[in-house]
């Protein structure tokens, strides 16, 4: 069996915590990073946590091996973070400063969430941030760049926010009438997107997967070939 260290941005969120509990019952799984701005509730001789308040990996263990795929789980809200310029320090600067960091540590593989119809020419401002993000990251030169574009995600956050549970309730009412491209919409579990987040990571350390890849919606609930 092959091991694999996986370092990890993100796993106070919903999506990053689900991340973090399934990395650490792998047995496949040697050494988990986790770059944050505070510490995580995990106790595993597994984890290795890089508290930085700017998510800067300012000196690394030597006895410890390089993380061979990462994983970013940031993100925000213009509500959360105040402000269109604050939104897009996040969810662009950011996600590209903590990729920057993942690469120069080793990190050849990187599956990141962004969002359903990221786009640099979006008229949305949220939207047209992750898109730029995606284009960064592209030109990056990672052996693997995964985006997992998730629709609306259930699962049990610290701090529910009243928007996700509003356009949770929505979509529960339209579920019956949600095909084709609409589908995509449909809520998906967050410990759904982990697994699926895991599984393309470990099948790009097998060169299973094209260079860049991007999986929308309800495309993340099956069970890919892996050629995809």
């Amino acid at each position: 069996m092959t091991l694999h260290n996986a370092i990890i941005a993100g796993a106070s969120g919903l999506v990053g915590d689900e991340l973090i509990h399934l990395l650490l019952k792998r047995s496949d799984i040697q050494h988990v990073y986790a770059l944050g701005r505070r510490e995580l509730p995990h106790l595993s001789s597994k984890l290795h946590q890089i508290v930085h308040p700017t998510l800067d990996i300012e000196q690394w263990d030597s006895t410890l091996p390089a993380p061979d795929f990462g994983f970013i789980c940031l993100g925000t809200t213009k509500k959360q973070a105040g402000s269109r310029q604050a939104l897009e320090a996040v969810d662009y600067h950011l996600v590209k400063h903590v990729a920057v960091q993942m690469k120069a540590q080793g990190v050849k593989h990187i599956v990141v969430i962004s969002s359903l119809f990221a786009s640099r020419r979006s008229p949305s401002h949220y939207l047209r941030c992750k898109g730029k993000m995606e284009h960064a990251l592209i030109n990056m030169g990672f052996e693997h760049c995964i985006f997992v574009r998730p629709g609306p995600l259930r699962g049990e956050r610290g701090s529910p926010r009243k928007d996700e549970l509003l356009v949770q309730s929505i979509f529960d009412a339209l579920h019956p009438l949600a095909v084709g491209p609409l589908s995509n919409l449909d809520p998906i579990p967050a410990e759904q997107v982990a697994k699926r987040m895991i599984e393309l990571a470990l099948a790009a350390t097998r060169r299973e997967l094209p260079a860049v890849l991007t999986l929308s919606g309800r495309m993340l609930l099956d069970k890919p070939a892996v050629t995809l």
